[in-house]
């Protein structure tokens, strides 16, 4: 062997939402020169990966037919860390909970290669909880076993003692047994516990996809069978199934299990993911707009120049902030020592212009950005003969900058960037058409929308008939209007926060209604 040997880090994934991988993990996936995951993996985790990193799908996912045997992946393993690379094997779950980890490991120790183990969240613990199932409770269980069902119970030669384990613990926990679930739940029955002991089935389990079956030992069988809950899955028998209305909590989240699309450009569309899912929905990013900057501009460097002589700066979006930060960094202006006053509107665009520096007076608002900051600022006075910067979009609305002058400010409007379609937007919203229907599709810009209906071209129409269209205030509602998408939700605010609570009502309001009707 010559050259330095890598190593190997086996890295438990969490039991599926991306999410609840531990920060040790992401670690190890953004350092890794080859990461070889399984299909029990969220995909999203590959995303930390580098931009050079070799992604090997090794493909075992409970009973089906793995792409590659368990010998062959130790092997690679080995073969890949021999050649210098530092190596994840990342896996559902945690390595050691019925996931062939402790294998993995053994194999880089015959082999010599160095190796680490960082443990996940298992889907034993995890499903349960996100599905309102507590392993133990002082008034029902002292005690739970973790159980692979993958076995058949009915081969003696694959003895499972199922009515011993049925007689010793409290809570018992099967983990890929759903093939053989009428059978492991006869033989729990045949140890002794009765037939309307509380159980229960989790599938998908910690994503928006969700599904929990709760019944009995007698009945459970059947009714998964009729709601066509299948793997992967957990089931759990015991007392503690009795308390999930007390406990649910995620499959109460106000928008659990919606899909909704968010339209925004990739870089903004973050904050807005993450409020939807944490609200229970299903975020799918198609960006339907890309941000250009726009470089060599006389105008801008002329404004940079005179950033000494501004009264104001005004920030309608965080684009615009971004943007001017870029430029201002390119010719060496120092953004943090302007005298002007730094006015902002909405949570994004102060946040984006504290992290290029700017001194910020923030206001804060309802109703469009431009005609909301040109109404505090009347309101202030004291503008008359005063020297505004409004950094903005190539084909930016005018409204501020009229305004202003009319009060006797001048105004100095430069166009810092331009918004243009996304050369993946249409490739991207038929993928999530083909994965099922969109409960909803989010916009926050006039151009967002254009360029929407361009993609979906004809079917614009029949497409909002059955889909909720939100947009994130009135600008950007009338040009869903002028689109032929009345929307059924605008944001009371400009910001994630308000388009959640908009959309959960919706939700809520039609769900009432399907009741009554």
């Amino acid at each position: 062997m010559s050259g330095p040997v890598g190593r190997v880090k086996l890295v438990g994934a969490g039991p599926g939402a991306p999410d609840l991988i531990t920060v040790r993990g992401q670690r190890a996936l953004r350092e890794a020169d080859v990461i070889l995951h399984d299909e029990l993996a969220s995909p999203l985790l590959l995303s930390h990966a580098r931009a050079d990193a070799k992604l090997i799908n090794v493909g075992k996912r409970g009973h089906e037919a793995p792409t590659r045997t368990q010998e062959e992946t130790q092997q690679l393993l080995v073969s890949l860390a021999r050649e210098g690379n530092e190596v994840v094997r990342l896996k559902g779950g945690d390595p050691y909970v019925f996931g062939r980890g402790a294998e993995e490991a053994s194999a880089c120790r015959a082999a010599g290669i160095p190796f680490e183990v960082i443990p996940g969240v298992s889907s034993a613990i995890g499903a349960l909880a996100y599905a309102g199932l507590s392993v133990t409770d002082r008034r029902h269980a002292a005690s739970f076993a973790v159980v692979t069902g993958h076995n058949d119970p009915t081969a003696a030669r694959e003895a499972t003692d199922w009515e011993g384990i049925a007689r010793s613990v409290d809570t018992l926990v099967v983990l890929m047994g759903m093939r053989n679930l009428r059978s492991i739940l006869a033989r729990v029955k045949a140890g002794g516990r009765a037939g309307v002991t509380p159980a229960a089935a989790v599938m998908h389990a910690t994503t928006p996809r969700q599904r929990s079956v709760v019944a009995t030992i007698d009945t459970l069988a059947d009714a998964v069978e009729a709601a066509e809950v299948g793997s992967p899955a957990v089931v759990v028998i015991g007392g503690v199934v009795a308390l999930r209305d007390e406990l649910d909590w995620f499959e109460a989240l106000p928008l659990f299990g919606r899909r909704i699309a968010v339209t925004r450009q990739a870089e903004q569309a973050g904050s807005w993911c993450r409020a939807l899912e944490a609200a229970g929905a299903a975020a799918v990013s198609i960006p339907m707009i890309q941000i250009s900057p726009i470089t060599g501009s006389s105008d801008i460097g002329a404004a940079l120049d005179a950033l000494p002589s501004y009264d104001l700066i005004l920030l309608t979006s965080a684009n615009a902030a971004r943007q001017l930060a870029l430029r201002a960094r390119e010719v060496g202006a120092d953004l943090g020592r302007v005298r002007a006053r730094v006015v902002t509107v909405g949570e994004a665009s102060t946040e984006a212009a504290l992290q290029a520096g700017l001194p910020v007076e923030r206001i804060s608002t309802e109703g469009p950005h431009a005609a909301a900051m040109l109404e505090a600022l009347r309101e202030r006075g004291g503008l008359d003969g005063a020297r505004a910067l409004l950094p903005r979009a190539e084909k930016g609305r005018e409204v501020l900058g009229r305004g202003l002058a009319a009060l006797g400010v001048q105004v100095d409007e430069v166009a810092v960037y331009r918004t243009e379609p996304s050369p993946q937007a249409a490739t991207r919203l038929r993928a999530a058409l083909a994965e099922g229907a969109l409960d909803a599709v989010t916009f926050a810009s006039p151009s967002a929308v254009r360029n929407f209906t361009a993609t979906m071209e004809a079917d614009v129409e029949r497409f909002s008939a059955g889909t909720c269209i939100a947009a994130i205030g009135p600008v950007t509602a009338a040009a869903c209007e002028n689109a032929g998408m009345a929307p059924n939700v605008v944001a009371a605010q400009p910001d994630a926060d308000a388009l959640v609570a908009a959309l959960a009502g919706y939700f809520k309001t039609r769900a009432r209604h399907e009741e009554r009707t």
